[in-house]
């Protein structure tokens, strides 16, 4: 690492409709404006909404290269993006966090070794209440965590939870944990309101 130069690992993290994705874009914008590169990526199983982009539940949205979950590591973001890309960008974020797998945590503090600023957003919870992939060990390991939290439906209380539906009830616990969804699919939730179907 050069001299001088020091990374870091920040993590947004919360529930569904929660934020994080329009946080991470709002961070993005703001190094984006102060003109420096920076690389996003987002695991190949999201495809909602757009294929080679973040986008929030509301319709904004950040070009992003895609990345297979299992496959995190230095040479797979060569192959994403360009080497060139990699060693000039001085932001390196990662959306969905959840989604990928427990590679993730040492490509990130490998990323930070080289002096990059690196973000990741992810839920911090299944929808069955349960740590979610890597995101336990990412907030352990960052230098600066956001949780953050939305409006419960149900009470509109402060919601930390994502509930998953199906057919508008409560799914059940052992339905499989890696769903990609969004409004219809998932609520947000209390801890007093959410349901363990």
């Amino acid at each position: 690492m050069e001299r001088g130069k020091m990374g870091h690992l920040e993590v947004i993290t919360g529930c569904m409709f929660s934020g994080k994705t329009e946080e991470m874009i709002r961070r993005l914008e703001r190094v984006r404006i102060a003109r420096r590169d920076l690389l996003l990526f987002k695991p190949t199983i999201d495809d909602r909404y757009a294929c080679n982009a973040i986008v929030t539940h509301y319709g904004r949205e950040f070009a992003a290269n895609l990345l297979e979950p299992g496959e995190e590591s230095l040479d797979a973001l060569r192959m994403s993006a360009g080497k060139e890309a990699l060693l000039s960008c001085s932001v390196i974020a990662f959306d969905e966090g959840n989604f990928f797998s427990e590679k993730l945590p040492k490509l990130c503090e490998a990323l930070v070794e080289m002096g990059k600023r690196v973000i990741v957003a992810g839920l911090d919870l299944t929808f069955a209440g349960e740590p979610f992939g890597p995101m336990p060990t990412l907030m352990s390991l960052a230098d600066r965590v956001d949780k953050l939290h939305a409006v419960c439906v149900k009470c509109g209380g402060t919601a930390t939870r994502s509930q998953r539906l199906i057919d508008g009830l409560p799914a059940p616990v052992d339905d499989p944990v890696i769903k990609v969804g969004g409004l219809g699919s998932y609520e947000a939730r209390c801890r007093t309101c959410h349901e363990k179907g």
